[in-house]
């Protein structure tokens, strides 16, 4: 493929709900373009951008794939996205790279939580938005009903491109509304046909484009408000600035399985999409100062990384989208996350998992460089003379957490490198080793992401992983003083072993141990003090009731006694744990739960759904807070963390996908009698 200019290129992240169609949009759009050589398709497991192994096996999108064609003497870099909420990395991978983000929706099914999620990732990174309703000629599709609801849901901006002609349900005929010309399709060729009979529908559709147009600017909006029409180019012009600057949504239509009027829809993008040189990039220079970056060919190399893939065979690859100048192995940058050079070998040119070499990667264009060991996704690479670090990327929190754990004892650490590696294609997975439970934990956005997961270890590392709900980490504490008596003697034929401690047990704030010694006279030699001490440290590692280590416990040791030829270290060690152990039983001794910090943003609809799911998991609703996004309300709670394993699962299904929340582990509190029993059970069930 041939090198083009910033002023040629159009970088397009497609997105939208699960199922609407986005792989086969953009795989019809390879084919026609002459960058496929078949119409891949998702069901046969042969498309371009879905080549990973477990997307053929699921037949869905897993991560973000790139591929380019050419159409007119411009570039289109295609950048696929995840529908499915477990992978919204994805989205925030694909939108940081793109200038602009096609919404694909459902001609059947319409708006659904996916298309508002879309819309709202491209605003955050102010993308032009088009949408494409696609799926038209299926007879149960619903054009006019989804675009209504479009204009419904995202206001006046949402205008009509090409709409179809439907008669005895099917949809052959589409309609440019700005050539005013109609096509007729018959396998994906587009013949001009009379301009069928749409009355006054026609007339509003019109009326629609004026009313976007308007928007652009006060003096349109007046020449709007006064009956005046637009010329031609008014319109054009006018719906071309709109898009640029987000007050145009451009809506299209067509069916990728049918390939019809995708022609017309490359056609359009051509004039309508922001270039990549449309707009200027914000980044710090080593100060932290602001400093603004024009998309040139002629400036100083800057890129960001915006994706990673990771393969136990192929290597590393780390995809780029070139801000400014051009990366090439001929062009010295650094990375500004370390510091450190970076060595480029070679530049290529990714279409779906094939690979072309490339003389470089140009401004405002997108490419991959192999074997980039110290990179990471969201890392700048630019030249050492001018210094700057791009705007990174977002990626959602993960807040589902699963033990993982290998089939075969042994292959701790096989698991534990896996998840390292796929964490370096997926930086929304976290890894945690908890050194209490003895536990690997794995953080991600849902039961599917984990188990991807999980099939990704067996496929690429050849380890069998498991999943399992993670163990809390109790504690345990006491709630009254009592003074007990620790006492070990034993004789065994020449010195013996003696130790003789009397120590006050006592309530307290510590996070474990507080230690203190009032002996007076003697009883006990200072030399044995640190020995008593450490006895009592090793001894709360295990509570007296579910075996969890014990904190806020205060012990003064006040009196004892020794012998002068058996007492030792050892001795006072083992007579301090037998103080413990006779004396924790009577100090009423209960077991601490922890709880954390929940913040719930959810619709406003399902905040009293969410304060009821609080109430029945033991927790305590503190309040609710209007969040940024209209129509969404943060709810802030205070809950047991032995309640939140399944949370993730319940707050996508009562939002459908709308709400999300953080967790934060904030204090131990006492466990209610019912369920302290359970653990206390279950803890004598496992010894």
């Amino acid at each position: 493929m041939k090198q083009y200019n910033a002023n040629n290129i159009l970088n397009l992240a497609f997105a939208g709900h699960a199922g609407c169609g986005k792989t086969s949009l953009a795989e019809s759009m390879l084919f026609l373009a002459k960058a496929s050589d078949r119409l891949g398709k998702v069901a046969d497991g042969n498309t371009v951008l879905d080549y990973d192994a477990e997307e053929i096996k699921r037949q869905v999108s897993l991560m973000t794939a790139v591929a380019p064609l050419e159409w007119k003497n411009t570039k289109i870099n295609i950048i696929d996205t995840p529908g499915l909420f477990d992978f919204e990395g994805g989205v925030a991978e694909g939108m940081r790279a793109a200038d602009s983000a096609i919404v694909v929706v459902s001609g059947k099914d319409g708006i659904d939580v996916g298309t508002e999620k879309a819309v709202k990732a491209a605003k955050k990174q102010n993308l032009a938005k088009i949408f494409f309703v696609n799926g038209v000629c299926d007879e149960n599709a619903r054009f006019y009903d989804v675009f209504e609801s479009l204009k419904s849901t995202f206001g006046a901006s949402v205008c009509p491109v090409v709409v179809p002609y439907i008669e005895n349900g099917k949809a052959d005929i589409y309609v440019n509304l700005f050539e005013f010309r109609a096509y007729k399709y018959e396998k994906g060729t587009a013949t001009p046909t009379d301009m069928p009979a749409l009355g006054d529908r026609l007339e509003g559709l019109r009326e629609a484009i004026k009313e976007a147009v308007a928007e652009t600017s006060e003096e349109m909006l007046d020449k709007f408000l006064e009956g005046e029409e637009f010329t031609p180019e008014e319109i054009i012009t006018g719906l071309s600035q709109g898009v640029k600057d987000g007050s145009i949504c451009p809506v299209f239509c067509g069916d990728a399985q049918n390939m019809a009027a995708i022609d017309m829809f490359l056609n359009s993008l051509i004039w309508l999409a922001p270039k990549a040189d449309s707009g200027t990039e914000t980044g710090a220079d080593p100060n932290g100062d602001p400093v603004e970056i024009s998309v040139s060919a002629d400036g100083a190399a800057a890129g960001i990384v915006f994706k990673t893939v990771s393969d136990p065979f192929v290597g590393k690859l780390s995809y780029i989208k070139a801000i400014s100048g051009k990366i090439s192995s001929d062009v010295p940058v650094i990375n500004m996350r370390t510091g450190e050079n970076v060595r480029i070998t070679k530049v290529l040119t990714i279409r779906g998992k094939k690979q072309e070499d490339a003389q470089y990667i140009g401004a405002g264009d997108i490419g991959a460089i192999p074997k980039l060991n110290d990179v990471k996704t969201g890392d700048t690479l630019c030249s050492p003379l001018r210094k700057v670090t791009l705007k990174g990327v977002e990626y959602p929190v993960a807040s589902y957490s699963q033990a993982i754990k290998p089939k075969t004892k042994g292959d701790e650490d096989k698991v534990a490198q896996a998840v390292k590696k796929i964490m370096e294609e997926d930086p929304s997975i976290k890894y945690f080793h908890n050194h209490e439970t003895h536990e690997m934990l794995v953080y991600g956005l849902g039961e599917q992401h984990l188990d991807v997961v999980v099939s990704k270890i067996k496929s690429k590392y050849n380890v069998d992983a498991m999943l399992d709900t993670p163990k809390i980490a109790y504690r345990e504490t006491i709630r009254k003083p009592v003074k007990v008596q620790g006492r070990h003697k034993k004789q065994s034929g020449g010195h013996g072993q003696f130790g003789d401690v009397w120590i006050e047990f006592s309530p307290c704030d510590s996070d474990g141990l507080e230690f203190s010694e009032s002996v007076v006279g003697g009883a006990v030699p200072k030399g044995f003090f640190p020995a008593v001490e450490k006895g009592l440290r090793d001894a709360i590692l295990h509570g007296p009731l579910a075996g969890y280590p014990v904190v806020g416990l205060k012990a003064n040791l006040y009196d004892g006694s020794y012998h002068p030829v058996d007492s030792s270290e050892m001795a006072f060690k083992m007579a301090a744990n037998i103080a413990y152990k006779n004396g924790m039983p009577q100090a009423s001794p209960t077991l601490l739960e922890p709880y954390g910090t929940l913040e719930a943003t959810v619709p406003d609809a399902n905040m009293g759904d969410v304060m009821g799911e609080v109430n029945k998991r033991r927790g305590r609703v503190m309040g609710m807070n209007p969040a940024e996004e209209k129509g969404m309300q943060v709810v802030e709670a205070e809950v047991p963390e032995s309640e939140m394993s399944d949370f993730a699962t319940f707050i996508r299904q009562c939002t459908q996908g709308r709400g999300s929340y953080t967790f934060e582990f904030v204090r131990y509190e006492d466990c209610p009698a019912n369920v302290a029993q359970k653990v206390i059970d279950a803890a004598k069930t496992d010894e």
